[in-house]
């Protein structure tokens, strides 16, 4: 790769013009040094037709933070910045704003506060809150909607691949299809989202984790192309690879030529001291496939070894293969829970493309500006309820029931303290006709769920390794009803307003639509 293809996304370029063009606006209207507050939030879940996600899992977080780290405007940049034309051929960026723009270090005044990556979040909660000014905070947009969207999408979907699969082995095969290096990106959040590895072995090696693969078609193809056979190509395999043995057997025939060759190799490791792993099955009914394959292995004697799946696999696809199993295989007499239990899966294109809903509408969204003695919250008025923002600067907290299940997200104001209340109102967020109230003594407890990640542009947070945020999402998972994590119609879960929030946004809904008359 080539130092400026690298840079397209490291550099701070990696940006939209629209960013720089509303810079340069604050800059001549003295407002670069203006305090301002922005939000992250996406306002719904990924939708995949009649099964839409009843949560999402945070991911994004800490490689957004390096990017931000790492960008200034060197000399490249202010060079070609300084070469962009308007309509009229003239500079679209004055001098003035460029010079200022290289002498200025970037996001050295940025804060920022956020809900850690692994955790489950919902719909309309602010995820990040970034203060600092204007300009800089402004800048960062593009890069934080681009690393936070895709990897939450992408770790949503793992998620609830990992949910499918009952908890069995699951690895992550989408590099050949993600789009370019989204690969990267996409491998680290499946693995945040439930995905046990991954076989990028590039993405493997910077997050310290062991890649997983078997080997392709071709190898037995070649052997056969050559004069050989597939058990000649399943012996070569076995013999580098004895005691990692996973052959795939679906190349001629599975039934009468992968499986019963298969097994005449696992013979031959086992007399020879070795444990064969298992077998992959990739094409045609793979439910009916597994049962076969789990009633000829235990005949041979091999009922612990594992049986891989992969083509086109997605939450559902792995759910119907288990309901299947679990309806046909007595008939075999293969008991179905054990089949179930040694099942593994490779997910590739539905899991790193998140097939059915390819984005994440996340936002980017301005709700309080300091004039210089206080905070005024700014508020976006639309004539569609969903789009009209929440103002100000907030908290958001969780509140679990006398069970210790997480059952609302509350966002308030930022000086709220709802455990100190008797009682909390808790508003829909555009629904007026919809509020409830929930004693405290009825709660187990309520949770803070934004840390400190950034204070006036220092790093203040030990980002968590990727196991500790697997363990995070587990818990989260754990705290969730279960018909949350329902795959198909899940229960909503409930995203609120506190009173005093709710308050203040239908007065500024009022006096905007009052000034407008």
């Amino acid at each position: 790769m080539n130092k400026k293809h690298k840079e397209l996304s490291t550099g701070i370029l990696f940006t939209d013009l629209y960013q720089l063009t509303m810079a340069q606006i604050y800059y001549r209207n003295g407002m670069r040094e203006t305090p301002a507050q922005f939000d992250y939030f996406f306002r719904s879940y990924p939708d995949y037709g009649s099964h839409q996600a009843g949560y999402c899992i945070n991911a994004g977080l800490e490689w957004f933070i390096d990017w931000l780290q790492e960008a200034k405007f060197g000399q490249d940049e202010i060079s070609y910045l300084s070469g962009l034309k308007n309509t009229q051929g003239n500079a679209l960026f004055a001098p003035d704003f460029l010079e200022w723009l290289a002498s200025d270090q970037p996001f050295s005044h940025i804060s920022m506060r956020a809900i850690p990556e692994g955790r489950v979040v919902h719909p309309n909660v602010p995820i990040a809150i970034v203060e600092g000014p204007i300009i800089q905070a402004q800048l960062i947009e593009s890069a934080l909607l681009n690393y936070l969207n895709y990897q939450t999408l992408i770790a949503t979907k793992a998620a609830r691949i990992h949910e499918s699969c009952h908890g069995q082995m699951v690895m992550e095969f989408g590099l050949r299809r993600a789009q370019e290096r989204a690969a990267n990106a996409g491998a680290r959040a499946a693995i945040i989202g439930g995905a046990d590895s991954t076989s990028n072995v590039g993405i493997s090696s910077m997050l310290g984790t062991q890649p997983s693969g078997t080997h392709a078609h071709s190898m037995i193809q070649a052997f056969i192309a050559l004069g050989g056979t597939e058990l000649d190509a399943f012996r070569a395999y076995a013999a580098e690879y004895p005691d990692n043995c996973i052959l795939l057997v679906d190349t001629i025939s599975t039934l009468e030529s992968g499986i019963p060759n298969a097994i005449k190799v696992f013979e031959e490791l086992k007399a020879s001291g070795h444990s064969p792993i298992g077998i992959r099955l990739d094409s045609g009914d793979l439910a009916y496939f597994s049962i076969q394959a789990a009633k000829m292995l235990d005949e041979a004697g091999f009922q612990d070894t594992h049986i891989v799946l992969s083509n086109q696999l997605d939450e559902l696809v792995v759910w119907q293969i288990i309901t299947q199993v679990r309806e046909e295989a007595a008939r075999y007499g293969v008991d179905a829970d054990t089949l179930i239990k040694r099942l593994a899966y490779g997910v590739g294109t539905r899991m790193i493309t998140s097939a059915g809903d390819p984005a994440l509408d996340g936002v980017y969204k301005l709700v309080a500006v300091h004039d210089g003695r206080s905070w005024n919250p700014a508020m976006k008025i639309s004539e569609s309820p969903v789009k009209t923002l929440n103002p100000g600067k907030k908290s958001v907290w969780r509140l679990y029931d006398l069970h210790e299940k997480a059952i609302a997200d509350l966002v308030a104001l930022a000086e709220e303290e709802p455990a100190q209340q008797e009682a909390i109102c808790l508003h829909h967020p555009f629904d007026h006709t919809k509020s409830r109230t929930l004693l405290v003594s009825e709660l187990s407890s309520i949770e803070p769920l934004h840390e400190d990640i950034l204070v006036d542009g220092k790093l203040v947070y030990d980002f968590p390794s990727l196991q500790e945020i697997r363990a995070i999402r587990e818990k989260d998972m754990a705290d969730l009803y279960p018909g949350v994590k329902r795959l198909v119609m899940p229960h909503n879960y409930h995203v609120s307003l506190s009173q005093k929030l709710w308050d203040l946004k239908h007065t500024l809904v009022l006096k905007a639509t009052h000034e407008d008359q």
